[in-house]
């Protein structure tokens, strides 16, 4: 699963969002959406999502940082169903976590997709931007060639 883009559409007064065609086609009828990091929510396929719990599932439950990452990814996950429209319906609890209120902001990385407000995602690329460029030369290889 490739996913890429940045989408811009209205959650409506009842929390609905569509998602665009082109992420729904990769996730299949159902997606699993849960908290993310950085105030947003991520959006998984749900052969995605089981790999990744497999890989939860190898952390020591002793370590607290792995119980408290887990507890966290896990307990605010749900299973969505997207609507003859390609909509889903955000559960107030993630809608809450996120802060979305009307305008929203969903970008495909990779293997998920991120669910942004419109107002989080320009803070996030705003104090990132100038940045970027460090973050690139300390991430990647010589070798490799964006």
């Amino acid at each position: 699963m490739m996913l890429s883009g940045e989408y811009r559409h209205v959650l409506d007064e009842k929390k609905r969002l569509i998602i665009p065609s082109k992420i729904r086609n990769e996730m299949g009828k159902t997606m699993v959406i849960t908290r993310g990091l950085d105030g947003c929510l991520f959006g998984y396929s749900e052969e995605n999502w089981n790999s990744i719990m497999e890989k939860l599932n190898t952390l020591p439950f002793t370590k607290k940082d792995a119980r408290n990452f887990t507890r966290f990814l896990t307990s605010g996950a749900t299973l969505l169903e997207f609507d003859k429209q390609g909509r889903i319906v955000i559960p107030s609890y993630l809608s809450n976590y996120a802060t979305l209120n009307k305008e929203i902001v969903i970008i495909g990385v990779i293997g998920r997709i991120e669910i942004w407000s419109k107002e989080k995602w320009e803070e996030f690329m705003n104090n990132n931007i100038d940045s970027l460029s460090d973050i690139s030369e300390n991430l990647f290889d010589t070798s490799i060639n964006l």
